[in-house]
């Protein structure tokens, strides 16, 4: 019998429960822990900013941008993070979290130095591997931080950072691409000519180092909710099979969760990517000041949103509605449609924004919400590798698909860059549709998976 299908009486939990830390201290965790996301985000999405500098000079197409931003980062980033989740259920965590922020800030450097449309690749590929070791780990700790009743609202704050990064790679990152765009090339030993556009690499990855020496202030928690009892330092997670186990039994959550939030995903990035672009295409703005448009309402309604999709699922839950992460990420779906079609088509670039505003709101309340699902059904034995399984799905997806589908309806299906607009509204429709179907139909599955959890959670 799979362990996950005995009850309480059968298999107790941990025999000596560890306290939670003080809530101050866990609080202060989560804002390193957002921090990093931060940083994380803005090295990877910095890409979005300098579309046609990197198209001139290195001799691009459309569709090989969207390949840089998604399927470069996406390939490594995807496949690591099951190792890494293992070694998550297993190791130092925070260790682990230290090695991946070195990693993708020498390879966001890396993409500075880079001359050819290779180069660049293997670079995000670069960062895309560091990158992978931060999300299952922090999933992780966050759950032996807090108490099952502020998972969802931990969770959300900490996942706020993918906006706040978001909003900063574009106001900062538009202000740093406007200064350097007049300055003449750089010649640097080793690397030799370096182009405006390259230096914004150089500065973005610098960052990284004062996320590594805020890492050294916090400690690694006790591991709770424990499937078995572990002695002394011992940590023996579970075997593959164990967990290929968990996965069957709560099949039905974790596919409408993959296709939900990888929807969801591909709408999200495909229109990181494109916005800033759209709107020097079809309103005649420069790249720097759509960035920094675009940017604030990320800041501004991309952060309240993901806070406000964990303060929604937490009330939700409380009210006696089961599955409050499930029935706020599909409202919320259903919310994106209409805005999500109706903005690309404005007549100016002011009314653009301004629908923008709720599309942002809805499509970022629900990804808080994401994480704190399976964090809720998962043991602490399983909770990387379950992790690093929501992070392949919904990336590979979201970051892999999201860019290249709206690129290759405008190269080979429109033929006309002008036209970017209308692949922007077919991809962000159809997959705000689907979300939102996805999600509510595994509602169900999900209540299922929590009345399975309770048996050895008691």
């Amino acid at each position: 019998m799979p362990p996950l299908e005995k009850s309480a009486r059968q298999r107790p939990l941990e025999k000596r429960p560890h306290e939670y830390p003080s809530q101050s201290y866990a609080w202060y965790v989560v804002a390193v822990l957002m921090f990093a996301y931060i940083i994380a985000y803005v090295d990877r999405s910095i890409l979005t900013l300098l579309v046609d500098p990197i198209k001139r000079d290195i001799g691009v197409s459309d569709t090989q941008v969207s390949l840089l931003h998604g399927f470069a980062f996406v390939l490594f980033y995807t496949l690591m993070g099951f190792p890494i989740g293992r070694l998550v259920d297993r190791r130092h965590r925070i260790g682990i979290i230290a090695a991946g922020v070195a990693v993708w800030s020498v390879m966001t450097a890396a993409c500075g130095g880079a001359k050819t449309f290779t180069h660049l690749f293997l670079a995000r590929v670069g960062v895309g591997f560091g990158e992978a070791a931060l999300n299952p780990a922090a999933y992780s700790l966050i759950a032996d931080y807090f108490r099952p009743a502020l998972i969802s609202r931990a969770s959300s704050t900490y996942v706020m950072g993918t906006y706040l990064g978001f909003g900063i790679a574009y106001i900062v990152g538009g202000s740093i691409v406007a200064a350097v765009a007049g300055m003449p090339d750089t010649v640097l030993p080793v690397i030799g000519v370096i182009r405006p556009w390259q230096m914004v690499f150089f500065y973005v990855a610098a960052p990284g180092a004062l996320v590594l020496v805020l890492l050294l202030t916090i400690r690694e928690p006790a591991r709770k909710q424990l499937l078995r009892a572990e002695s002394g330092e011992v940590h023996r997670g579970v075997t593959l099979t164990e967990f290929g186990r968990f996965l069957k039994l709560n099949s039905g959550t974790f596919t409408a969760h993959a296709v939900g939030f990888g929807c969801l995903g591909l709408l999200v990035n495909g229109m990181a990517l494109w916005t800033p672009t759209f709107l020097a295409r079809t309103y005649g703005w420069q790249l720097s000041e759509a960035g920094v448009a675009y940017g604030i309402l990320l800041l501004v309604f991309g952060g309240a949103g993901v806070y406000l999709g964990g303060w929604l699922a937490d009330r939700f839950d409380r009210g006696g509605r089961v599955g409050g992460p499930f029935i706020t990420a599909s409202l919320c779906a259903f919310g994106v449609v209409a805005p999500a079609v109706a903005y690309p088509l404005m007549p100016t670039a002011e009314l653009s924004l301004a629908v923008m505003a709720p599309m942002i709101l809805c499509s970022s309340a629900p990804w808080g919400v994401a994480v704190s699902a399976l964090q809720q059904i998962a043991p602490n034995e399983m909770r990387g590798q379950v992790g690093a399984f929501y992070l392949f799905t919904v990336n590979l997806i979201g970051i892999g698909l999201g860019p290249t589908v709206v690129a290759l309806l405008t190269d080979y299906w429109f033929r006309d860059p002008a036209a970017l607009r209308y692949s922007m509204v077919a991809v962000s429709g159809s997959a705000a549709i689907l979300a939102a179907v996805s999600l509510r139909w595994g509602l169900t599955h999900f209540r299922a998976s929590l009345d399975r959890a309770r048996g050895w959670q008691e």
